[in-house]
């Protein structure tokens, strides 16, 4: 069961992983790695695919300019026992995507994550006490 105090221990990171061949551009820290794997039932890695595959379509979005060196955060807040929110706002506090989640066994109430670029081809996905 993932917790709060889990995710506080996470500071920076060791190392990426590659966790699908479908998203081969995108990594995840340490942190998100342990969400991925520990985040409900059977763990968050669909957090992760979520995120992954909203990336073709903000490429083609005006945001993408700033965010091609710049921040993408990402919320998933709870609504009720079981369903939830994905929000993605740019690193100005702007609403870009929002994704309702019919179910969802995520153990958190709510979990932020960041996108930024690792180098020119791959980008991370991170816990903000990550970065």
């Amino acid at each position: 069961m993932l917790s709060q105090s889990d995710l506080s221990n996470f500071t920076g990171t060791f190392g990426y992983t590659r966790w699908s061949p479908l998203f081969s551009n995108m990594v995840l820290t340490d942190g998100t790695l342990h969400v991925a794997e520990n985040g409900g039932n059977g763990g968050a890695y669909w957090l992760m695919d979520a995120i992954a595959s909203y990336q073709p379509q903000l490429r083609k979005s005006e945001h993408w300019d700033t965010w091609a060196s710049g921040l993408q955060v990402w919320t998933l807040k709870k609504m009720g026992e079981d369903s939830a929110v994905l929000a993605c706002k740019d690193d100005q506090g702007a609403s870009v995507i929002t994704q309702e989640i019919e179910y969802t066994d995520f153990d958190l109430e709510e979990i932020t994550l960041w996108v930024m670029p690792a180098d020119a081809n791959t980008w991370v996905i991170m816990l903000p006490s990550e970065y």
